[in-house]
């Protein structure tokens, strides 16, 4: 979960067997299973195979078994690579009624030198979440229309 240029609203829920993670940039669902073993590495999910469970207050989310075809993670001038047989840890820890602490590190020994981590703060927010996708002419219907009734009119 890395901040971008616009879209960084995570909504999470909690359910008795699971927590998802909803994020606005790219309207993924990221689900996440409670205390439960990771599956085959032969199961290659979009996303990796998200196994948590909770240290104290904190939430650790422990991905392995990632698709190879997501190995490129484009974050807009942010990217970076991981393979598929890396293994990201994430801990998200409520340290205000309005932040939460995200932290996570990545052990990827195929592709870096060492484990490598990094954290932010994701601050709580009123505003809504907008589904993220691309319309051609979203703002410009009103010009599209009015150029198509101009076409229309007798020469």
């Amino acid at each position: 979960m890395l901040n971008v240029s616009y879209n960084n609203i995570y909504q999470i829920v909690q359910t008795p067997r699971e927590v998802v993670v909803f994020s606005e940039m790219i309207h993924d669902a990221r689900i996440v299973r409670m205390d439960a073993p990771h599956q085959p590495s032969s199961m290659r999910r979009w996303m990796g195979d998200a196994i948590g469970h909770w240290d104290g207050d904190t939430l650790v989310i422990e991905t392995t078994n990632m698709h190879p075809q997501e190995s490129m993670r484009v974050f807009y001038g942010q990217s970076l690579y991981i393979s598929q047989d890396a293994k990201i840890t994430e801990r998200l820890t409520r340290i205000s009624d309005k932040q939460l602490l995200y932290r996570f590190e990545v052990d990827d020994p195929r592709v870096y030198s060492k484990t490598w981590r990094a954290e932010m703060v994701f601050n709580a927010t009123d505003e809504p979440s907008y589904e993220y996708a691309c319309h051609e002419g979203n703002y410009s219907m009103p010009g599209i229309l009015g150029a198509g009734r101009k076409d229309e009119e007798p020469k």
